[in-house]
């Protein structure tokens, strides 16, 4: 078992994740709480965490690409995402495997380098094909029965920014990430 800041985790997890060059992430319940404001004139509001967008921006600043694939369109998550410098940014995805599969040639990794994030069923089968598929804590539990890891963190309350501190752990680049932001 390895220690990290989120607890004990095993040597094959820490193994996954030292491969990760990419990582796909939800939106819905996993940038956000997965509430929807939905105001009188049809104006949608959503909530981010700072500390998800650290993890973006330090994974992107150590060479692992970040990907984001959502079922809904959104132009708060255009702006959000590209405020954070997320490259790849796929909204109204019905068929997220599609958008996955595009987004691995262009940058011509295999599976075992991606990972992915997600909450709910609609990403069952992406989770299961990645070489780590992470559900948030409060996800869906045939979500987390199917994840290689289960954050402590909630979705929309840190938990890309768990996932994104295991991977720079993993990978050796986590304390110059921690070093340069303070």
């Amino acid at each position: 078992m390895i220690s990290t800041w989120y607890g004990e985790i095993t040597e094959e997890l820490f193994d996954r994740l030292q491969k990760i060059k990419l990582l796909v992430c939800d939106i819905d319940g996993v940038f956000s709480d997965g509430r929807i404001y939905m105001g009188n004139d049809g104006e949608e509001l959503k909530a981010f965490h700072t500390r998800d967008g650290l993890g973006v921006k330090a994974l992107r600043s150590a060479g692992v690409e970040v990907a984001v694939i959502t079922g809904r369109k959104s132009k708060i998550v255009e702006t959000r995402m590209t405020a954070l410098g997320v490259p790849y940014i796929f909204q109204g995805q019905e068929n997220k495997q599609a958008s996955y599969d595009s987004v691995c040639k262009t940058l011509n990794l295999t599976p075992e380098q991606t990972g992915y994030i997600g909450d709910d069923t609609p990403d069952l089968e992406l989770i299961k094909s990645c070489g780590l598929g992470v559900a948030v804590f409060d996800a869906h539990p045939s979500v987390q029965l199917a994840a290689d890891y289960v954050t402590i963190q909630r979705g929309g309350f840190g938990a890309v920014r768990e996932i994104a501190d295991l991977i720079l752990l993993a990978q050796g680049k986590l304390s110059q990430v921690v070093e340069s932001s303070t």
